[in-house]
């Protein structure tokens, strides 16, 4: 049996924080903020998945993270969803898509010193990980021995959110085989007649170009949008507007998104107040084309901090 999902629609809700700030003709409260997309199993203090949904504030909710490819872990896949329970996930999933919301997983995830616990060395690792993601959390039909760990909910689509080595300087992903698993997963969309079942979004550093792995990846066109994080450990090499200007030239294609902490818990470097990042970068993203809107790490510091969303 194949799981089928309820095709997106597209919403623009208004962050009540930034329209409080930002009143005046033509500026984000006039226009709203775009798409805000925002990472959800990070912390089980978050509340719910539907609590996250319900807020009328996202548009996107990607789910995270899903690591131990690449013979990693022991070989098995490994879904860290920070304590979260499994059970009332999958209802939670179909209950977002009811309501117009994209629910993508995310792959991979920031960098633990020391540590190695996903990537792709391989073709055949690439080939496996893709069957794997649509059997287990897309379209696919279920296979045996195989758990879907959210039931017959099929999620919208996976990020690659690929740091693996970035923190201790290295080239994290130099040789790993994310293009090869962009083409295969981006090759069941011809299952689906006529729609993108199968959306592809990748999160990256801030500074351009991000390590070759990722870059192979985005090379191959695939990708429907990239989220652009101004935070964290690689910081931007140029000031935060330039280094998102420099991503949404190279990637025309694509919908290029700004990447924000929402609390200064997060990345107290890193936090912009809302002022400054709408006078210092969104004024001058909203003008380029391909500008998607925002992404916020995470739900647990957003509802905390109140930065996009209201409750």
């Amino acid at each position: 049996m194949a799981y089928t999902r309820r095709p997106s629609i597209l919403l623009l809700p208004l962050a009540l924080v930034l329209l409080s700030l930002l009143a005046s003709p033509g500026t984000l409260a006039a226009t709203g903020p775009g798409d805000v997309a925002v990472f959800w199993g990070r912390n089980k203090d978050e509340g719910t998945l539907r609590e996250a949904c319900d807020t009328g504030t996202y548009t996107t909710v990607i789910i995270s993270f899903l690591r131990g490819f690449g013979g990693h872990g022991g070989g098995a896949y490994t879904l860290d969803l920070s304590g979260h329970p499994l059970a009332g996930v999958g209802d939670d999933v179909k209950h977002c898509q009811s309501k117009g919301i994209l629910v993508l997983l995310s792959i991979g995830g920031p960098a633990a010193a020391g540590t190695a616990d996903y990537s792709l060395p391989s073709a055949q690792s690439a080939a496996d990980l893709a069957a794997y993601l649509w059997d287990a959390y897309l379209g696919g039909g279920s296979r045996p021995g195989l758990r879907r760990p959210f039931g017959d909910a099929a999620l919208d689509g996976v990020d690659f959110y690929i740091d693996q080595g970035q923190a201790a300087g290295g080239a994290a992903g130099a040789g790993d085989h994310y293009d090869e698993l962009a083409r295969r997963l981006y090759a069941y969309n011809s299952r689906y007649r006529g729609r993108l079942g199968v959306t592809l979004t990748a999160t990256v550093r801030c500074a351009y170009p991000d390590h070759p792995g990722v870059q192979a990846a985005l090379a191959t066109g695939l990708f429907s949008r990239v989220h652009v994080r101004l935070y964290g450990d690689l910081r931007c090499t140029w000031s935060d507007r330039e280094a998102w200007e420099k991503w949404a030239a190279a990637l025309p294609t694509s919908r290029v998104f700004v990447g924000v902490v929402a609390s200064p818990e997060a990345d107290k470097d890193a936090y912009m107040f809302q002022k400054d990042l709408y006078y210092n970068v969104l004024q001058f993203a909203q003008k380029v084309p391909n500008y998607g809107g925002l992404m916020i790490w995470d739900r647990y510091y957003d509802k905390i901090n109140h930065y996009i969303s209201s409750s």
